[in-house]
């Protein structure tokens, strides 16, 4: 389900005993589709600034069409594409591996165009000193349709980017007679580009049709011309350029290349890049080697330190180191077996048996080869701890030897690598100022052009201006497209609220109807005998307008209100409620506006005592209702103005009084209200009540002071808003009214009172 409209009344109140049924929200929505009697009412209410346009324009087109010379156009089309696009293919060249934004480029062509350069030359090719058109004279006046080029022109001008900066071009003296020539050929010139091309359609204007195409023919052929010319002389001074600067680079290159050779000489160090990666691999092996050495020397240390650790009782076989060693172990599994061959053969023998004696004699060998053994493998841990000492010593003397030689070479490669850079440089410039030389060289010699003719101009057969029955045509067609734009123009400026179709397609509020303007009656009322018949009858349908918007039985209390003040709010409550009594409904009318009290006025009532003594307990109401022309409509006045109207319109005293009141013997309780955009009292009052009557201004309130002012009331969530349209100029709106209310509106009240 979709949002509700942001001006759609909240559907229930939320107080109680002050608010009747809530309003019907059927309604009558005009058609929002544009018909033509609208249109055409904007160019009725507009039309004395419309004809005025019409014929001032008109006859100046007719004066200024017989009066001028006939001209004629001819037309020219050229092909100016980018420079890069004559590149010869393959050539790797500074113009083609670069974006570049092209429009200054086409924009510097079109001046050079229209230069007084190029124009002199043309002149001379043509010798315009011959043609009569140009003998001394300047151009001819200027016709609408080459204004309208100029201001073009000078509009695009504005708009494109200022172009590149051309190289200056040797000023000229120029004779007053050939300044005032260039200036005069210049003038008929036309340089228009076809957008999203790279055509340009070059014009000339004259006089003469065959003099027009000859002179456009000739502007171009001439332009072509130069432009191959300025890129050939260009390439040549490039190319002299780049022969002097290549036998500079040469002599530096020499120069430098032969400077690092005796700096070799001179340093001993003939070999300096080899030497270095040398002395650096070097050093990094040393270095590595050195850790190595480190690691293995405190492994061998803590193994010799527990060798040590060692006392004279203690058994080497604690170490493992010696407990592992393979001959060791050999020998002491020889003496675990003759251990045991001992024991059996004591138990078999005596222990002067010759096989004791011997298994005796092996036992003591034995354990003098495991003694052996083991002081071996102990001088062998010591051995190894002292060649792990003496390595690392060596490693470190020949890492610092090392590190010597190395800062040696890197002070000695400074100066080398400074004249080293110093010498690719200077070759790489040179190889980069050569190839540049060859390439250049190369394209200068296929003498490409990027510009060239596509069509040639051929001799105009109609004038530019029409003559006769055209002009008339033309001159009527542009007076009347002016005039028509001039109308539309002012109404689309004028935003104020005009019609009944502006309150529902605008506003998006129902409209409960209109009343017409009096003219000459500040306030006028439906008592008074002047006041035009159609007037009554405006209120009698807004009468009917809220009896049916407002069914049911019970009181009905509506607020009167406006975005701002004089427009017509007080006058329109009071008819309102003059209407309602008129009918026959009981009608309480109340000033609601305590800051600027005006409905005394019109009904011509005290205001000494009113609402703002009521609401603070100085009266009570049956003291301050006040009885008017019809018995049916009882009013209450504003009273005096109090210090703080806001807070008293919403405190709990004013609550009160409109449920007293709804429960009273009215119909209808009509309340004025200050306008929304000045104070905040309309706002207060909104919820309390059955509905807001929103009074629009036509043609004085601005659209968007009155979204503003309907905005703030339905931020306070009324049960319904609807709009009166107050002031309507029926005279200046005829056409839109004849659409929706019949062509005789006004004039069916005319006959109906008579």
């Amino acid at each position: 389900m979709s949002d509700p409209s942001p001006h759609t009344p909240r559907p229930e109140s939320s107080t109680g005993g002050a608010i009747s049924p809530t309003p019907s929200n059927a309604g009558y929505t005009p058609d929002s589709d544009i018909h033509l009697l609208d249109r055409l009412a904007v160019l009725y209410r507009y039309r004395r600034v419309a004809i005025t346009v019409f014929v001032l324009t008109t006859a100046v087109m007719m004066i200024q069409g017989y009066t001028n010379v006939q001209l004629y156009l001819a037309r020219a089309q050229l092909l100016i594409e980018d420079e890069r696009s004559t590149a010869v293919p393959g050539l790797n060249t500074q113009d083609n591996t670069f974006y570049e934004d092209p429009e200054p480029y086409y924009n510097t062509q079109y001046r050079i165009l229209k230069g007084r350069d190029l124009t002199r030359r043309v002149i001379k090719r043509l010798k315009l000193e011959t043609v009569p058109e140009f003998n001394g004279t300047a151009a001819p006046p200027p016709t609408p349709v080459s204004m309208l080029r100029d201001f073009e022109a000078r509009l695009k001008n504005l708009v494109r980017t200022a172009p590149a900066a051309a190289p200056e071009a040797p000023k000229v003296d120029e004779s007053p007679d050939e300044s005032a020539m260039v200036s005069a050929f210049i003038s008929r010139v036309g340089v228009d580009p076809i957008r999203t091309s790279r055509l340009v359609d070059v014009t000339f204007t004259s006089a003469d049709p065959k003099f027009a195409a000859i002179a456009v023919n000739t502007l171009v052929d001439e332009y072509v011309e130069q432009n191959l010319a300025v890129k050939l002389g260009a390439s040549q001074n490039m190319l002299d350029w780049l022969a002097s600067e290549l036998d500079k680079q040469q002599k530096k290159v020499q120069e430098s290349e032969q400077a690092l050779s005796e700096y070799r000489v001179k340093q001993n160090a003939m070999s300096l890049d080899d030497k270095q990666n040398i002395v650096t691999q070097r050093l990094t092996a040393l270095n590595d080697a050195l850790i190595r050495a480190r690691t293995a020397k405190v492994q061998k240390e803590a193994l010799y330190n527990q060798v040590k650790s060692i006392s004279g009782s203690a058994s080497p076989d604690a170490i493992p180191a010696i407990a592992q060693n393979a001959q060791v172990q050999t020998l002491k599994t020889k003496m675990n077996e003759l251990v045991r061959e001992k024991s059996r053969l004591e138990e078999k023998y005596q222990s002067k048996h010759p096989l004791v004696q011997a298994n005796l004699t092996a036992i003591q060998d034995t354990q003098r080869q495991i003694d052996f053994e083991t002081a071996k493998a102990v001088q062998t841990i010591k051995n190894d701890y002292d060649s792990a000492v003496l390595e690392e010593r060596m490693l470190a003397s020949n890492l610092d030897a090392a590190k010597a030689d190395a800062q040696d070479l890197s002070q000695k490669s400074v100066g080398y690598n400074v004249m080293e850079r110093e010498a690719k440089s200077n070759r790489t410039v040179y190889e980069s100022l050569l190839q540049r030389e060859k390439e250049l060289r190369v394209s200068s010699n296929s003498r490409q052009n990027n510009v060239r003719i596509v069509d040639r101009a051929e001799v105009p057969k109609a004038p530019l201006a029409p003559t006769g029955r055209r002009t008339w045509l033309m001159s009527l067609t542009v007076g009347l497209v002016l005039a028509i734009g001039v109308a539309f123009g002012l109404d689309y400026m004028n935003d104020t609220i005009k019609t009944p179709e502006d309150v529902t397609r605008r506003l998006k509020l129902p409209f409960l109807g209109l009343v017409p303007t009096v003219r000459g009656d500040k306030h006028p009322l439906l008592t008074s005998s002047h006041v035009p018949h159609d007037f009554g009858e405006a209120f009698r349908s807004l009468r009917t307008s809220l009896i049916s918007k407002y069914p049911g039985n019970g009181t009905k209390i509506l607020i009167v209100t406006s975005a701002q003040p004089l427009e017509g709010k007080t006058t329109t409550a009071t008819n309102i409620a003059m209407a309602l009594a008129y009918g026959g409904s009981r009608v309480l009318l109340i000033d609601g506006d305590m800051r600027r009290p005006g409905l005394h006025r019109p009904l011509r009532l005290n205001n000494d005592r009113g609402l703002s003594q009521v609401l603070i307990g100085q009266a009570r109401v049956r003291d301050v209702i006040q009885r008017t022309v019809d018995p049916n409509l009882l009013a209450i006045t504003a009273g005096k103005t109090p210090p703080n109207p806001s807070e008293l319109l919403s405190s709990e005293r004013m609550k009160t009084l409109l449920t007293n009141l709804a429960h009273g013997p009215f119909d209808w309780i009509i309340v004025d209200t200050p306008p929304v955009l000045a104070v905040t009292d309309a706002v207060i009052l909104a919820p309390l009540v059955s509905g807001v009557t929103f009074v629009v201004g036509a043609e004085m309130t601005r659209r968007r002071l009155a979204e503003r002012a309907i905005d703030i009331v339905v931020s306070s969530r009324p049960n319904y808003v609807a709009v009166v349209l107050n002031r309507v100029d029926f005279a200046r709106n005829k056409y839109y009214y004849s659409r929706y209310y019949g062509h005789q509106y006004k004039n069916y009240y005319a006959e109906a009172a008579v």
